[in-house]
């Protein structure tokens, strides 16, 4: 496949965003080989915060949580999924599919930085990326934070906002990434912000990735994804370690879909789950300090000796 990788120089100077680069090289899947960027912030020997993003945001979007979860004194690992942020990016829309989004996070994760005692925090298709994650190796996982995010099978029918983005997405004539960002703010973002959630795609060439996910998520029972997505789900109806659903007051992408995590995933039925107010879909944008702190508050409370 062919691959670009954005320049340096346009991740130079973002605001808020002083963290060092660290990649790992994986297989693509087609013979060849991908670079995978990664953050990585507090103590090495520290319980694993798992921080995925989703669409088409990068790990910039953590850049308010990682502060105050390093002050906790946890080890923060947030890395930019395949076609975004400082990651390599397939050219081709076809490159991208469901299971290579898992695979290649598999290789990064397990294969190369072989974490555990892992905190997912998955926002978007950081969840649905990080839930099959746990689906493949639940024992890597003490605790779930799912907030704003699903796994859907396509047995369910999407929500009606999420179907107008998937059209939009598609139809637009181009995909204005950093619009995109602030319009799932309930926040106004400076220009600065919006320039870096634009940073990662110096033209539409390195966009393939963000136009292909929107048409990647199951919304029908015969979708190519639906099926490893019902095993995952079943892994999760026996997964009996902390799940606390985290989602925002104000995104009508995924309003209601907490309800169902609480109800099949036992680890979920005697949390006290959170509603973080005032917030739209990039709630990490919005109140990520916030919902930093109420990771750090579940670590706290279901610390295991």
């Amino acid at each position: 496949m062919e691959v670009l990788r954005t320049p340096d120089e346009r991740f130079e100077g973002l605001p808020d965003f002083g963290y060092e680069p660290h990649y790992v090289t994986i297989p693509d899947g087609d013979g060849g080989r991908l670079r995978v960027h990664y953050l990585d912030e507090g103590p090495s020997e520290a319980e694993v915060v798992l921080l995925m993003h989703g669409e088409p945001s990068w790990s910039f979007l953590y850049r308010h949580m990682i502060p105050v979860l390093t002050r906790a004194r946890l080890r923060v690992v947030a890395p930019d999924l395949v076609g975004f942020g400082r990651s390599d990016k397939p050219t081709g829309r076809d490159d991208y599919t469901y299971a290579r989004h898992v695979e290649w996070m598999r290789q990064a994760l397990f294969g190369e930085l072989d974490l555990s005692r892992i905190t997912l925090v998955g926002q978007d298709w950081g969840g649905l990326v990080g839930l099959r994650l746990v689906g493949a190796d639940p024992d890597r996982f003490w605790r779930v934070v799912a907030a704003n995010t699903g796994l859907p099978t396509g047995d369910r029918p999407a929500t009606e906002a999420f179907l107008a983005w998937q059209r939009f997405s598609q139809e637009t004539p181009e995909l204005h990434v950093g619009r995109i960002v602030a319009g799932g703010c309930t926040t106004a973002l400076s220009p600065e912000v919006v320039a870096a959630y634009d940073a990662p795609f110096p033209d539409d060439r390195y966009k393939a990735g963000a136009r292909q996910f929107p048409v990647l998520v199951p919304t029908t029972p015969d979708d190519p994804a639906a099926e490893d997505n019902r095993a995952a789900w079943q892994v999760l109806a026996q997964f009996d370690r902390p799940f606390l659903t985290a989602f925002s007051d104000g995104d009508p992408v995924t309003r209601g879909g907490e309800a169902v995590f609480q109800r099949v995933v036992p680890g979920a039925r005697e949390m006290d789950h959170v509603t973080v107010e005032g917030a739209g879909h990039f709630l990490q944008e919005d109140k990520g300090p916030e919902l930093a702190r109420v990771v750090v508050d579940l670590v706290r409370r279901t610390r295991r000796v």
